[in-house]
């Protein structure tokens, strides 16, 4: 039973409601989020008569940023649903543990497209990489806004891990000092 610091119990049917739905809202809106990164970075593509073409396929970071996205939709879905059944919603550690680990993949992917996104418009003279984006403007304004759309659902991402991390750490007490611990700390 969780008191407060009067020692008054808590009622958590108070804001554990409004705390689902704004779970299940971030999860439901991680999904078009995804999916529009996948449609723009699978559909990006610029041909240059002197360079050539330039699709996804030619930068392991974005179809790394494409499997992750397509993980993250699949994982919003299921965990939106199954948050609303009982016997999956009880296992508050299970969603903590997934929640991290996306949270997690989405970072990487998301550091992986703005290396490349920083490499396409500065270049790297140590390497004598000239910058692209003069020669692929479209496909670089494409990788940019996709590169925003990842990181909003990363933001909905990172705000689900602290939701999942507070329901799973408000299931146990807090510690508590014995008065005699208290005393023989205070010697």
């Amino acid at each position: 039973m969780n008191r407060n610091l009067d020692g008054n119990q808590l009622s958590s049917s108070n804001h554990l409601p409004s705390l689902k739905l704004l779970d299940c809202s971030l999860r439901l809106c991680v999904i078009p989020l995804s999916v529009a990164t996948i449609w723009l970075t699978v559909t990006n593509q610029q041909d240059n008569s002197i360079y050539g073409k330039v699709e996804f396929n030619n930068l392991i970071g974005l179809k790394y940023m494409v499997c992750v996205s397509a993980i993250c939709t699949g994982y919003a879905l299921f965990t939106a649903v199954s948050s609303w059944i009982r016997c999956i919603a009880a296992k508050a550690w299970l969603f903590f543990v997934s929640d991290q680990i996306l949270a997690y993949l989405l970072v990487t992917s998301g550091a992986a497209v703005l290396e490349i996104v920083y490499l396409a418009y500065s270049g790297d003279q140590q390497v004598t990489w000239s910058e692209a984006c003069s020669s692929y403007g479209k496909f670089c304004y494409k990788m940019k806004l996709t590169l925003v759309l990842h990181a909003f659902s990363l933001a909905c991402s990172i705000v689900l891990a602290v939701i999942s991390a507070y329901r799973v750490f408000s299931m146990f007490e807090p510690p508590t000092v014995s008065s005699k611990e208290m005393e023989e700390e205070r010697t």
